[in-house]
């Protein structure tokens, strides 16, 4: 292996450790918690380290911006957990009572700020492929054909494809870029579904109880890859630490998924922003499809699509370079944030 490869995936695979490349805070970032919706505050579960060194455990983030560690809360409460709190995927396998449990440990005091532990992809070690949606909103799609297509009808299902567990991201780590790998990466803001339970055949008006909570993803893709390797989507979608989601996971009960803006900028520029009211197709039915002779399981993350806004549909086309930040929002649930990082070549 060349050492330009090496380096690409040294700086961007977090995920092959779990996302456990250290994701600190920067100094110039400070984390914003998004004020409760309706006077209802919403619980923000994480995965994080309260100092280097330490192995990444469960937390609830407060609505004052303190971090509560889980399994220490538990422990100091004689409270037996249904779950284990080093993990995100055993809360979110073992359902409502953990969840419950979850909740009353944010009630308890912590003197960590959530500005001074370091944050991890809420589920650092996806078990499959992270599930996605192309050409969810009506705009994109447009913006998305070619001359020759633009009477091309809309489409009758979702079109799904996956990107790889390796592209799974911390909500504030770099993410690689290496010209000898690709010079086309561009932005992709989107709503991530987390499903809560198993389920095959899933029915429309029966998919949002296997919703358990919501995210903040951007699928980063690869341009020139897409075109490279025939148009497919999968290896343009794939490259390492291509896929930062977070900061955090806010359960599918406290917050509605069908009224969000969502808002990607770089370097401070609006390049996308809409409201997840105008997905073309919505939760329900993506599930529905998705799971139709497909089983899901719980820890799966379904990102949902991306508005209009890209990179490579610009005039002319703009795509990102190191050094660039690129933030990516949606209200009620958070901010991630990522630097665009060269790779030693």
């Amino acid at each position: 292996m060349d050492n330009a490869r090496r380096n690409f995936l040294k700086l961007g695979t977090g995920a092959a450790a779990g996302t456990l490349m250290a994701s600190p805070v920067a100094a110039t970032t400070k984390i914003l918690v998004p004020p409760p919706a309706a006077g209802r505050s919403a619980l923000r579960l994480v995965t994080f380290s309260p100092q280097p060194g330490t192995a990444p455990r469960v937390g609830v983030v407060t609505a004052e911006g303190m971090v509560v560690d889980v399994g220490a809360a538990a422990r100091a409460n004689n409270m037996t957990l249904a779950f284990d709190p080093s993990s995100m995927l055993s809360l979110i396998a073992a359902g409502p009572q953990a969840l419950a449990q979850a909740q009353r440990c944010a009630a308890y005091e912590s003197t960590l700020s959530v500005n001074s532990v370091r944050l991890y992809a809420p589920i650092p070690v996806p078990q499959r492929n992270v599930y996605a949606v192309g050409w969810n909103y009506l705009e994109h799609f447009g913006e998305s054909l070619t001359a020759r297509a633009a009477k091309a009808k809309l489409p009758a299902h979702p079109v799904f494809f996956t990107k790889g567990t390796h592209t799974v991201n911390g909500p504030f780590d770099p993410i690689p870029f290496n010209p000898a790998v690709s010079t086309m990466i561009d932005w992709e803001g989107e709503l991530a579904v987390i499903i809560g339970k198993r389920g095959t055949n899933v029915s429309e008006s029966d998919a949002m109880n296997y919703v358990f909570g919501y995210s903040v993803i951007n699928d980063t893709t690869a341009r020139d890859m897409q075109v490279d390797h025939g148009g497919q989507w999968f290896k343009g979608k794939s490259l390492d630490g291509h896929g930062p989601i977070g900061p955090w996971i806010v359960p599918a009960a406290d917050i509605d998924y069908n009224d969000l803006n969502l808002t990607t900028r770089v370097n401070g520029v609006v390049k996308q922003h809409i409201n997840t009211r105008q997905m073309y197709f919505k939760v329900p039915r993506l599930i529905a499809e998705l799971s139709l002779g497909l089983t899901l399981e719980p820890g799966d993350i379904i990102a949902t699509g991306t508005p209009s806004g890209i990179g490579a549909a610009r005039t002319p086309q703009e795509f990102l370079k190191p050094g660039d930040i690129m933030e990516t929002e949606i209200d009620r649930i958070g901010t991630i944030r990522n630097e665009i990082r060269s790779v030693n070549s």
